[in-house]
């Protein structure tokens, strides 16, 4: 396309003093006329672009740009690079790593030589999560089907999408797509699935909309916790929800009370606490927790 080739001529123009139209139309595969067309189109932009005719002359930006030849700074640059490396943490290909090389050869005067932000976005699963991105941004790129076995609260099932995004939130890693069994767009957690397979059918790109991802619509929160912590839980509350998430109250313990969309997970949260927590509400959640310890007795015996 024109565009990504100007903004490539562009970009060769920022990183070298000097490069040729020979050079230029060598590099993308165009005709020289196509590179002086180009170039004129850069100068009609407001790029200050100068043509030296020749022995040792050829194409430049203005010696009188050279301090602003670029919109980035050197923050701008390291949070580029930091959200490249965080790419990279649970990329199987090295892709991230042979660009972030590619963006560091032309800016070296930009890149200090420390990086002062660092993220991971990788975690135990980092092994089977890789080959699956990897799979499902092919699958994107090749506009194929992708096939996968899904396991889910409600069951196990087959499915076959048009996947359009790779989506990174709430800690976890989902792929969106028109799921063809439901007629609809769906979001998928990629730890849920298994045998990811991109096919050989072909799709036609729907006008897909970027998927909502605020938690209130993907996860409705209609059930209201009310629990009381011991105060050597202050940490795990504090981390998860933030300092002014309690009530302390008069014999110490800590009041919470929350929203919760699904409450299995909160079951599950809630025994993490073992005996330091007393649930107050709702109900339900009461019971589930009764019933587990009294079922965990059986397995382990009790007086």
């Amino acid at each position: 396309m024109k565009i990504d080739r100007l903004i490539g001529i562009l970009s060769t123009l920022l990183q070298k003093d000097m490069v040729t139209a020979p050079e230029l139309a060598e590099h993308f595969e165009v005709s020289r006329r196509t590179i002086n067309r180009d170039i004129e189109a850069l100068s009609k932009a407001g790029i200050p672009i100068q043509t030296l005719q020749g022995s040792g002359g050829g194409i430049s930006i203005m010696n009188g740009y050279r301090m602003d030849r670029t919109l980035l700074t050197s923050k701008d640059m390291q949070m580029i690079l930091a959200g490249l490396r965080s790419l990279d943490s649970v990329s199987g290909s090295g892709y991230y790593g042979q660009l972030m090389e590619k963006i560091q050869t032309g800016s070296s005067e930009l890149i200090s030589g420390r990086d002062s932000v660092l993220i991971d976005l990788s975690s135990w699963y980092k092994t089977s999560l890789a080959p699956k991105i990897s799979t499902i941004q092919d699958a994107i790129e090749n506009r194929h089907i992708l096939d996968f076995y899904y396991y889910a609260p409600s069951g196990e099932s087959e499915r076959s999408i048009e996947p359009y995004y790779v989506v990174f939130k709430w800690t976890s890693w989902y792929v969106y797509g028109w799921c063809l069994k439901r007629k609809d767009y769906r979001l998928f957690k990629l730890n849920r699935m298994d045998k990811v397979r991109e096919t050989v059918n072909s799709f036609v790109c729907r006008n897909a909309p970027v998927p909502e991802l605020s938690s209130e619509l993907v996860y409705p929160r209609n059930i209201i916790l009310k629990a009381l912590f011991d105060p050597d839980m202050k940490w795990r509350l504090v981390e998860e929800f933030g300092p002014d998430c309690y009530e302390v109250q008069k014999d110490g313990r800590l009041l919470l009370v929350r929203d919760y969309s699904d409450m299995e997970n909160l079951t599950m949260w809630m025994l993490t606490f073992g005996d330091k927590v007393e649930v107050l509400d709702p109900p339900e959640l009461r019971d589930n927790l009764k019933n587990m310890a009294e079922s965990m007795i059986k397995i382990y015996g009790g007086k």
